[in-house]
């Protein structure tokens, strides 16, 4: 292992080693130091992304021998894949999750602000895997992320299903094209990953500010013939 380890292992991961274990495991050595190299290569991904992260790198976090990673890993391919897929599965059940403890009378653009908040939280604050899953969702080889791919059509679908219902109640601006402007708010969100820091703002202002945005870019309606009267 390195002498000294980089400065991006000085930084906090969200989720603690040993919080991915459940109950019936944390009697298992095995299933522990398992979780705690799940843990590790996310929090090493989601800063140093696929082409970046090396086993060593893991290795070098938990202070886990190589050979004790190998023994739970056959590589680094199948570890990447087991926390892109936790990532990606983690997101759609925290969504879910969020939506269902709404009231049943919520209204359809209220949901899809619900949505945003546990988009960006999951993403900025609550998840290496959520960070990893956004980070490198892209880079990953098609044999590689097959698994993932499954997670994420179900995650669209959550999306899609909240704009249809907003459609259907006439909260959507008609002008607008529904499903490409979901796929950019989708990406909005997706890419605070990469630009956010704690020093440009808190994650609560990120939130407020991207629910307003979303909100006002969805519903605002305009005036095409001013526009057509405007001189350029």
């Amino acid at each position: 292992m390195n002498a000294a380890p980089d400065a991006y292992y000085q930084k906090m991961p969200k989720v603690p080693f040993f919080a991915k274990a459940n109950a019936e495991d944390n009697d298992s050595k095995s299933e522990s130091t398992r979780a705690r190299i799940l843990d590790a290569a996310a929090h090493v991904l989601s800063i140093k992304g696929f082409a970046g992260t090396q086993l060593t790198d893991v290795a070098d976090y938990t202070q886990i021998q190589l050979t004790a990673i190998y023994d739970h890993f056959p590589s680094r391919e199948d570890l990447i894949a087991a926390v892109m897929y936790r990532g990606i599965s983690d997101m759609r059940q925290r969504l879910q999750t969020t939506l269902d403890a709404l009231p049943s009378d919520t209204a359809a653009m209220d949901r899809i602000m619900a949505a945003v908040e546990a988009h960006l939280r999951n993403e900025l604050e609550l998840s290496d895997y959520c960070t990893a899953w956004i980070r490198n969702s892209g880079q990953l080889p098609e044999w590689l992320s097959k698994r993932q791919k499954k997670e994420e059509t179900a995650y669209g679908r959550i999306w899609q299903s909240l704009f249809d219902d907003a459609i259907a109640s006439s909260e959507i601006n008609p002008e607008l094209d529904a499903p490409l402007a979901r796929l950019l708010v989708l990406g909005a969100l997706n890419w605070t990953a990469e630009w956010w820091d704690p020093r440009r703002g808190s994650i609560d202002a990120i939130v407020a500010n991207a629910q307003l945005i979303v909100r006002n870019g969805l519903t605002s309606t305009t005036s095409s013939s001013a526009s057509a009267a405007s001189p350029r």
